[in-house]
């Protein structure tokens, strides 16, 4: 009895071992320098990661003390994401001078630092391809891009979808895409007017990512932030294909060769990364997403957190 006893108290600490160290373990593996607050980096460690994680590497730094990035913006689509991150609710906290000034000295070096590594990288122009990438983002119930949250809309609509915001860009599902507010409706922000949302389709298990008119909205129109893009010129340099469902199908809009000229947007994540990109479908304008690593970076300062 005494044994069975001892053995039911020493699975019992386990279990609890188990229950509250995962969380820890979980929380640890969200940042992509987990002690980069703690203690100086190294010229040479950092040269052990790409270009482009770098940025969100020093961002993370100013994500710890709640800097407020540009809803839209590649790592507002990353660090909304995270656990640990709350964002200001000050607006003055888009100032990364403030930031600055809420860094530790090692913080403050550290990002310095990083800054110091990129344009290290620019000078020999190298994007250091097999340098450490991005951390695989938290898995959640439905795969819609991170940022996208549900929005309350009056029932009984059905709201024409663009792939872009205007009435003249490319529609899919031949030209008839439509959203009935009936079902769940995820938003991100506004375009000039337009709201991007992810809706779930007519067809079973598709989500479509699309812009409504907001005119076009009975009710109160939801209270969203206005989007940022980058809107830089770049080239696609792997065959791909456009989709507008980067949740469940990957259904195609198009596909794109290789040398196609595109307009990088921004960068957004669910289980995997996804650029969101502009480009023309039978001469229409069209926005969709590519896999990330299809497009060629080269030109495109990818600069956040007031980076020169």
């Amino acid at each position: 009895m005494k044994k069975c006893l001892s053995f039911l108290m020493a699975l019992l600490l386990m279990l609890s071992a188990v229950v509250f160290v995962q969380p820890a373990v979980q929380a640890e593996s969200m940042y992509i320098i987990a002690d980069s607050d703690k203690r100086e980096l190294t010229r040479e460690e950092l040269w052990g990661y790409k270009y482009d994680t770098l940025l969100y590497a020093f961002n993370e730094i100013y994500a710890r003390h709640g800097y407020k990035f540009e809803t839209g913006s590649r790592c507002y689509n990353w660090f909304i994401q995270m656990p640990w991150y709350t964002p200001n609710a000050s607006e003055s906290s888009t100032n990364h001078h403030e930031a600055y000034s809420q860094c530790s000295k090692i913080e403050n070096k550290n990002v310095d630092l990083i800054k110091d590594v990129r344009r290290e990288m620019r000078e020999k122009k190298t994007t250091n391809p097999t340098g450490k990438g991005m951390p695989t983002p938290p898995a959640q119930a439905v795969n819609k891009p991170r940022g996208f949250s549900f929005v309350k809309l009056d029932a009984g609509q059905k709201l024409a979808v663009y792939t872009a915001p205007s009435s003249y860009a490319y529609r899919a599902n031949n030209g008839k895409a439509t959203c009935s507010t009936n079902g769940a409706v995820y938003a991100l922000g506004w375009d000039n007017g337009w709201m991007l949302m992810l809706y779930e389709a007519n067809q079973a298990g598709q989500y479509r990512v699309g812009y409504v008119d907001g005119s076009k909205i009975k009710g109160q129109r939801p209270n969203l932030d206005i989007l940022t893009w980058d809107g830089s010129s770049c080239e696609v340099i792997t065959a791909t294909t456009l989709t507008d469902d980067p949740a469940l199908t990957g259904k195609v809009l198009t596909h794109l060769s290789a040398g196609t000229r595109v307009k990088y947007l921004t960068t957004m994540y669910n289980s995997t990364a996804w650029d969101y990109i502009e480009t023309t479908i039978d001469g229409k304008t069209a926005r969709g997403f590519v896999p990330s690593g299809t497009l060629s970076m080269t030109g495109i300062d990818m600069t956040e957190g007031g980076e020169g």
